[in-house]
């Protein structure tokens, strides 16, 4: 739990970063961002002096859909959607992926859906839409939104059997790589400009903290409360932006956004407090019976 909150941190912070790269081209600053995540994670993997896990056919069929889908094309939906829709709207589009991941990810196993599991989704998903105030749309921005949505979701779902099977570092790792290959080949057809100090910071941030960092925190979280327990943590992630936001001046703390946290939180609250969620992971050595994705993370 304390991983997924940790995700929350991190990811909210990128809200105000992301902005000093307004000006510089999507793909090749994506490109950059998980080349240099990339490099770390495998730099980390070679001096743990173990072998690298090698993914079967299976996994790397997962980890292009988990690049292609929940990495270089969420960001690319998420930017080009605001083109067509307000960023409130986007951001409330987007906090319906909790709901998604509590639904599929039991599906996936071939197990019914934790009630709480999707009612805490689900509370989840009105405070964000109260946080984030809705916002308006035209042309192609509510298709646009939904699948950023999508993306969001897929991010979690296309890795889970892929983290039982390599661990979360190598997904990590493996996903990241995969995502700067994409992002460099998409870039051909944009220019490379040399990033300024501002850019730079943020390309450096956005690599070490909120990917390579973060994406192992995340696959940990879900590897031990499993895919549709841990979609509910989220919702926190608007929470902590609209608290790096205002922490730098620019969006003011309305009773509004109070609202939206509350439910975000309780959403939460009610989301993990699951019959089928572990009392003690760490004693845990085998999947459970009752819920197949909830398994232990590989040894980081």
């Amino acid at each position: 739990m304390l991983a997924g909150v940790a995700t929350a941190v991190l990811l909210g912070s990128m809200v105000p970063v992301t902005a000093l790269l307004a000006h510089y081209p999507l793909f090749p600053a994506q490109a950059i961002r998980y080349a240099i995540a990339a490099l770390l994670l495998l730099t980390f993997m070679v001096l743990r002096r173990r072998p690298l896990p090698r993914p079967s056919v299976r996994d790397v069929l997962a980890l292009i859909a988990t690049a292609v889908t929940g990495m270089v094309g969420f960001s690319a939906a998420v930017l080009y959607a605001q083109d067509y829709a307000e960023g409130g709207f986007v951001a409330a589009v987007i906090g319906g992926s909790p709901l998604v991941v509590a639904i599929a990810a039991p599906l996936l196993v071939r197990q019914r859906p934790v009630a709480k599991a999707v009612s805490g989704a689900a509370l989840v998903v009105l405070g964000v839409a109260i946080l984030t105030g809705g916002g308006a749309w035209h042309g192609p921005g509510l298709v646009l939104a939904l699948l950023a949505m999508l993306g969001e979701a897929s991010f979690t779902l296309f890795a889970v059997g892929a983290i039982a099977r390599l661990g979360v570092v190598a997904v990590s790792a493996y996903s990241c790589v995969v995502a700067a290959i994409g992002s460099a080949f998409i870039g051909l057809w944009s220019s490379w400009p040399m990033p300024t100090g501002a850019e730079l910071f943020a390309i450096l941030f956005l690599a070490v903290m909120v990917t390579a960092v973060a994406f192992v925190v995340w696959y940990y979280c879900v590897s031990v409360l499993g895919a549709a327990n841990a979609a509910v943590m989220v919702g926190l992630v608007p929470v902590f932006g609209l608290l790096a936001t205002v922490a730098l001046g620019r969006q003011e703390f309305t009773a509004v956004a109070v609202l939206g946290a509350l439910v975000v939180a309780t959403g939460c609250v009610v989301g993990l407090r699951t019959s089928r969620t572990p009392s003690d992971v760490s004693d845990r050595r085998e999947p459970s019976e009752e819920h197949p994705e909830l398994r232990p993370a590989a040894p980081l």
